[in-house]
């Protein structure tokens, strides 16, 4: 069981009260997450302007989804996968079979979304080291630019500072979330663009 205090609007500091608040109005409840990372306004604040900056890049709203779910079922962070399913699922409105796809670690029935991510989750598993691999060779093939592969890293810091943050403080699910609950699993399909 976590020892970190699950915040509320009225044991937080005063620096994350507005992101709190924001989120209490827009979802009707404070995420979790949001409720942790308040125990260091500046960190929920961080992430926050991560996903508003993610939501500015060249990335359509599905790909974003798809690099968010990528990092977070290679990061084995069961409670991102559930939040970015439900949102995936229910406001960014990707085919369910996708999610399905990504949340199973399986290949998507998209030539480019597979190349997405093999780019990603290489990012991840190899720290960014990726210079030469046939992962970023499939991404620009399956006509991803340069500022897109950057753009995935921003996907990937703003992941991995929340997918961290739940594993250090045992983030519980929220009951909005629990219709996809994830299981972290060791297997995964490697995917083959089409000739």
């Amino acid at each position: 069981m976590s020892t970190f205090k699950l915040h509320t609007l009225a044991t937080a500091p005063i620096g994350a009260l507005p992101i709190l608040e924001a989120a209490n109005k827009g979802l009707g409840f404070i995420p979790n997450l949001y409720a942790h990372l308040a125990e260091a306004p500046v960190a929920l604040e961080a992430y926050k302007q991560l996903g508003a900056l993610l939501e500015k890049s060249s990335l359509t709203p599905e790909e974003q989804q798809v690099v968010l779910i990528t990092v977070s079922t290679e990061n084995r962070c069961e409670y991102c996968v559930a939040a970015h399913s439900f949102i995936a699922r229910n406001m960014v409105k990707v085919d369910g079979a996708r999610i399905d796809a990504l949340r199973g670690q399986s290949c998507l029935q998209d030539a480019k979304l597979n190349a997405l991510v093999a780019f990603t989750r290489a990012v991840v598993r190899e720290r960014g080291q990726v210079v030469g691999g046939q992962e970023l060779i499939d991404f620009f093939a399956a006509g991803y630019t340069q500022q897109n592969a950057l753009e995935v890293l921003l996907g990937v810091a703003m992941k991995t500072l929340s997918n961290y943050t739940n594993h250090l403080t045992d983030t519980p699910l929220d009951a909005a979330f629990a219709g996809e609950v994830w299981q972290a699993s060791d297997e995964h399909a490697s995917c083959k663009m089409a000739a």
